[in-house]
């Protein structure tokens, strides 16, 4: 049983990885090392800011929190200041692909290593898969709402996936089909991140840029049209807390739900659903392999991403709730139903209303596209991690011109486009955050391990207050993680289940640790 816990040195980690500034090895098999500072806090941007303003943002607000959405938003700042510092220090000192799996290889051991491993294809492949729904509802609400085009009943059923409804021409209401949009886009990112990592970060800092305008030009001209009455959910209440809905019963799946207030089923389930968004910075880390100088740029790049984008989000949700009732947010595109009602109320000609809402739609498609794309990037290099350690199959393998992990490129981009062409956002959005917060807590925890066990090791980046930072960011993500409903942490078990299945019947008889540790043990056996 002890064999399950067997650590990766540091030393060998980063041995794996070619040195902190090395070319990917000795051989030159690995990945290229071409991305600087500016580019990685891009990469960080660009994961962060889409999901959460585009997307999560409206569910959470209509669902849970209300207004009260900007005090999630600044919950999951808080626990991500906390979780970004003990991120920063350990891709300084740990300066490999695999991210929390990586980190728990060194600190807790191999067991741990596959379950955070596993833990991360709900973060970041499923993340991708939230964000291509609600691409797609995005690309809808362009083509049929501003642009005015009609769709045949067979298209309009190819928007969404066989659990959700559509409504045709007529007002009937049917199953969808096929979400098709969601699947095409999710496959030209795939063509993108097959080329090659350079090319992905261009493509992402563009898009990076033209998002980040149209957020700010949402925040400029929707802040001078808020409205008191859509803030003040709850007229009982005086202050900061009229933000937050009274606690009442809804029905939901035709159960009787409590809804609302600060705790479960309020402020705390929306930070948990919203909390999606912040995983960009941990995107950032899993690039630590093909940063030119990793023990530099990635605290910097980690911290300013985060620093940035929280601040946005929280305007954003100000902005939102303040021009539309959160009541109508429950939409999978609620920045577009927020942008039709700011030119409403700022009484624009019919031209300049379509003009604006055309531009600001089309940046929002891209500004998901860079999500995506970061995401994707993301699940890549975590399965070329696992497989490089034997735990995976031919996901290790380097394309030999590209020097990108093609093997992993084109299963991840299969898989997310059929679960996007399936699957529903509220149904992966929050196994995303329940993964995600799951592996913020192991990195919390694995900084204060790392001190005790290695208290000499290089540390380029350190956190202050270690142990009060470590214990404190694992303290947060769970009792985010609390907030979340029942059936999010069954699935969360079932998916465990299959993963450790697949651990005992493959990763641990393939593992290089596992191997290495029983060739010593052998020999003195035949001895």
């Amino acid at each position: 049983m002890s064999n399950l816990f067997l650590k990766k040195g540091l030393p060998d980690l980063v041995a794996d990885a070619g040195g902190p500034g090395g070319e990917g090895g000795a051989s030159g098999t690995g990945l290229k090392r071409s991305l600087g500072a500016f580019s990685l806090t891009m990469l960080g941007i660009g994961a962060i800011i889409g999901a959460g303003i585009f997307t999560l943002t409206g569910e959470a607000a209509a669902n849970y929190a209300g207004p009260a959405i900007i005090y999630s938003f600044i919950l999951g700042g808080i626990l991500c200041a906390l979780a970004g510092l003990c991120y920063a220090e350990m891709a300084a000192m740990i300066p490999v692909a695999g991210s929390a799996y990586a980190y728990s290889y060194a600190t807790m051991g191999e067991i741990i290593a596959w379950i955070i491993g596993w833990d991360l294809v709900l973060e970041y492949a499923f993340g991708a898969v939230t964000v291509a729904n609600g691409w797609s509802g995005y690309l809808f609400s362009l083509v049929h709402r501003t642009l005015g085009v009609g769709l045949p009943d067979l298209a309009l059923r190819c928007t969404k996936g066989p659990w959700e409804t559509v409504v045709l021409g007529s007002g009937q209401q049917v199953p969808g089909l096929w979400n098709l949009p969601a699947s095409l886009v999710v496959l030209a990112v795939c063509a993108v991140l097959y080329r090659g990592i350079t090319q992905s970060a261009w493509v992402n800092a563009v898009i990076v840029v033209i998002k980040v305008a149209i957020v700010a030009v949402f925040i400029l001209l929707g802040i001078g049209v808020i409205s008191g009455a859509n803030l003040h959910a709850n007229p009982a209440a005086t202050g900061l807390g009229s933000l937050v809905p009274a606690r009442r019963l809804l029905m939901d799946a035709g159960q009787e739900v409590e809804r609302y207030g600060w705790m479960r089923g309020g402020v705390l389930t929306g930070a948990g659903v919203v909390f999606f968004a912040f995983i960009g910075f941990d995107a950032v880390s899993t690039t630590a392999q093909e940063a030119r100088n990793p023990r530099r740029d990635m605290p910097i790049s980690i911290l300013a991403s985060l620093l940035v984008c929280t601040l946005l989000y929280v305007l954003v949700a100000l902005v939102l709730t303040g021009v539309v009732s959160y009541k109508l947010l429950g939409v999978s595109d609620p920045i577009a139903v927020g942008i039709d009602r700011i030119v409403q109320l700022r009484h624009w000609s019919p031209l300049a209303q379509r003009a604006f809402t055309f531009l600001v739609k089309l940046g929002a498609l891209a500004g998901l596209t860079s999500v995506i794309l970061v995401l994707m990037l993301g699940q890549t290099r975590i399965f070329f991690s696992m497989a490089r350690d034997g735990l995976l199959p031919w996901f290790g393998k380097l394309h030999p011109r590209h020097r990108t992990p093609h093997c992993a490129t084109l299963l991840t981009g299969a898989f997310v486009a059929v679960c996007a062409g399936l699957m529903p956002i509220s149904l992966v959005g929050k196994l995303v955050s329940i993964g995600t917060l799951l592996a913020f807590l192991l990195v919390c925890l694995g900084v204060p391990i790392l001190r005790r066990i290695s208290p000499g090791a290089d540390r380029p980046f350190r956190v202050p207050l270690p142990w009060v930072v470590g214990l404190a960011g694992a303290a947060a993500c769970v009792w985010v993680m609390s907030g979340l409903d029942l059936d999010t942490w069954i699935r969360l078990g079932l998916w465990f289940a299959v993963g450790l299945v697949i651990y005992f019947t493959y990763g641990r008889r393939h593992s290089r640790l596992q191997q290495e540790n029983a060739g010593p043990i052998a020999q003195e056996g035949v001895a």
